[in-house]
């Protein structure tokens, strides 16, 4: 970490704000589809496709289309979207306190690789702990995904600080490491005990 400072806020949603388990979707498609989950589990990859949803470049449709096949299992958009929407848990714990509490200081903000058929999901579910931010921006709204420099780049101008003056927030150490490339300071971020502790060091 850079130093105390910090004049704004950056925060990952998943396994940050929002707790997220995609073996869930895996159970509800296989459930859906009456197969072996362990099927579904060694089929299902973070693919092109999943990279382009995720950028806005194909919509849900689309991209569910892509796992009928790449699955190989035989369900409506219906179910796919049962199991898709199925991996949001509940808040992190804590996390609404911590980030009430940072606010009182200085502005918060998320970013999250997300496709929208999520974003409408946890925009709806999750209002209340989502409310403490000022902004929210989405790789399928903004198109580009973390942790590409163009992503970290268009964010940070959009904020408007200097990018070693944000602190970002993140559980994937890829995402941690290509903020610190583009000169954030950035937190991995492995349980509420690592935000919290970073927040108590942040100079007022």
């Amino acid at each position: 970490m850079a130093d105390n400072r910090a004049d704004a806020l950056l925060f990952d949603l998943g396994r940050v704000v929002i707790d997220i388990d995609f073996n869930r979707a895996v159970a509800r498609w296989a459930a859906h589809a009456g197969c072996d989950r362990a099927l579904i589990e060694t089929r299902f990859a973070h693919d092109a496709a999943y990279q382009r949803h995720e950028r806005g470049e194909i919509d849900a449709d689309q991209y569910f289309a892509h796992l009928r096949s790449s699955l190989d299992i035989d369900i409506s958009n219906a179910q796919l979207l049962d199991g898709w929407n199925a991996i949001f848990i509940g808040e992190m714990p804590g996390i609404s306190g911590l980030l009430a509490r940072a606010a009182r200081h200085r502005p918060l903000y998320a970013f999250t690789n997300s496709n929208r058929a999520h974003e409408r999901h946890w925009s709806k579910h999750f209002a209340d702990v989502l409310s403490h931010f000022e902004e929210v921006y989405v790789s399928s709204t903004i198109g580009l995904r973390k942790p590409d420099a163009e992503a970290f780049d268009h964010v940070v101008d959009r904020i408007g600080a200097p990018a070693e003056r944000i602190m970002f927030f993140d559980d994937v150490l890829e995402n941690v490491e290509g903020a610190r490339a583009r000169r954030l300071q950035a937190v991995h971020v492995r349980s509420m005990e690592d935000v919290e502790n970073a927040l108590a060091a942040l100079a007022p």
